[in-house]
C-alpha cells in the first residue's frame, strides 16, 4: 500500500482523477479541518459547516474527471468560500421572506376588515340611493360613486351645474339622515 502522505496536493488530485480513493481520502484528511474552520467562522453553526465541507468534497469526487485544477489548495478554499456565501445568501433570503410574511399576516386582517366595511357601506349606500328621486339618484351615483365632476354630470344629464349641485345637496341630506353622521363623513 503506497504512502500518500508524502505526495503533494496536486499529485494526489492527479491520482484522484484516476479514481484513486486512497488519494482522495488523504486530501480529505488534509483539508477537512481547515475548510470546517473557515465555514464555521462565517456560519457560526457546526452542522452547516460540516455540510459545507461534505458538499465541497462530494463535488470534488463527483466532478474529478472533468476538473482542471492548477492549485488544489486554492481551488478547494475558493469552493468552500463560495459555498459559505451561497449559504449566507440563502439564509438572508429566508429571513427576508419570513419578515415579509409576518408583515403580510399583520396587515391582511386590517385590509380585510377595511374591505368588508367598505363593501357593507357600498351596499348600504346603493340600497339607500334607490329611494332617492330619479335626478338626485343619477347625480349622486355619477358624482360620488363614479367619481365624475359636477360639470360633467350636468352635461351628461343636460341640466345646469347649479341644478346638479342642488340635486347632490338633496341626495346627501337624505343619505345623511338615513345613514347617520359617521357614515356620511365616509362618503365625502
Amino acid at each position: 500500500m503506497p504512502l500518500y502522505n508524502v505526495n503533494d496536493d496536486n499529485e494526489l488530485f492527479a491520482l484522484v482523477k484516476k479514481d484513486n480513493e486512497l488519494a482522495y481520502t488523504e486530501l480529505y484528511n488534509r483539508y477537512w479541518q481547515k475548510l470546517y474552520f473557515v465555514a464555521h467562522k462565517h456560519l457560526k453553526s457546526d452542522s452547516e459547516a460540516r455540510e459545507i465541507v461534505q458538499e465541497v468534497f462530494f463535488t470534488i469526487w463527483a466532478k474529478r474527471r472533468s476538473l482542471a485544477i492548477e492549485s488544489f489548495p486554492a481551488y478547494i478554499a475558493s469552493m468552500a468560500r463560495y459555498a459559505v456565501y451561497v449559504s449566507l445568501a440563502r439564509k438572508k433570503r429566508q429571513a427576508e421572506k419570513i419578515s415579509e410574511e409576518a408583515i403580510q399576516q399583520q396587515t391582511l386582517p386590517a385590509a380585510l376588515a377595511d374591505l368588508l366595511e367598505n363593501k357593507w357601506l357600498l351596499e348600504k349606500i346603493s340600497a339607500l340611493s334607490t329611494a332617492l328621486p330619479e335626478k338626485c339618484r343619477l347625480v349622486f351615483i355619477k358624482n360620488k360613486l363614479l367619481d365624475q365632476s359636477l360639470s360633467q354630470v350636468a352635461a351628461d344629464l343636460d341640466i345646469s351645474q347649479k341644478t346638479a349641485e342642488a340635486h347632490l345637496t338633496k341626495a346627501l341630506k337624505i343619505m345623511r339622515d338615513k345613514l347617520g353622521d359617521v357614515a356620511f363623513f365616509l362618503m365625502l
